[in-house]
């Protein structure tokens, strides 16, 4: 049951966010490249839309991974994680799936030559930089208590650290 759970929690907010809203954007988007003139192996535009897409939508399918296995529930907000998780890239950066998302929207942005599209990534970001904060983290603090706050203490939300953060004796997560 709770692949089924992770897969309609994929479909429905990373889906809506990287394919249904973009798909959106796009067909009123009269300035973006056609199909047709999309990708050019010459251009290091191509490559760079590219690497930002598949480094986004990895980064995304490593921590929705990490939600199933290691928290044992999905991304979205009504059916979170049972277990708090510290590892992977949850050990640089407190929301590395959001990093995730946001990198696949500039690779989308970039391949398309989208301005709308750019925009619609740096409004994802915004609210998110509101949304975590105000409702997201007080809820974590709430569910996972000392451990959660100790995790706050060592890890960033938004710019990852240098090195991985591995708590310590005394620490409690």
């Amino acid at each position: 049951m709770l692949i089924v759970r992770a897969v309609i929690s994929i479909a429905v907010l990373p889906g809506t966010v990287l394919i249904l809203v973009p798909a959106w954007l796009l067909s009123g988007d009269d300035s973006a490249e056609t199909a047709t003139s999309l990708w050019r192996a010459s251009d290091p535009r191509s490559w760079s839309a590219l690497l930002l897409l598949v480094a986004g939508l990895s980064l995304l399918a490593w921590t929705v991974s990490l939600f199933f296995r290691r928290g044992r529930g999905t991304l979205a907000p009504w059916d979170p994680p049972e277990h708090l998780v510290l590892a992977g890239p949850y050990r640089f950066v407190r929301n590395p799936m959001i990093t995730g998302v946001v990198t696949a929207l500039a690779g989308e942005a970039l391949f398309f030559k989208s301005a709308p599209l750019g925009v619609w990534c740096l409004v994802f970001f915004a609210v998110s930089a509101l949304y975590f904060p105000l409702v997201e983290e007080p809820g974590l603090r709430r569910r996972f208590g000392e451990a959660y706050r100790q995790y706050c203490a060592h890890v960033p939300r938004w710019l990852p650290r240098l090195r991985p953060w591995f708590p310590r004796d005394g620490d409690v997560p």
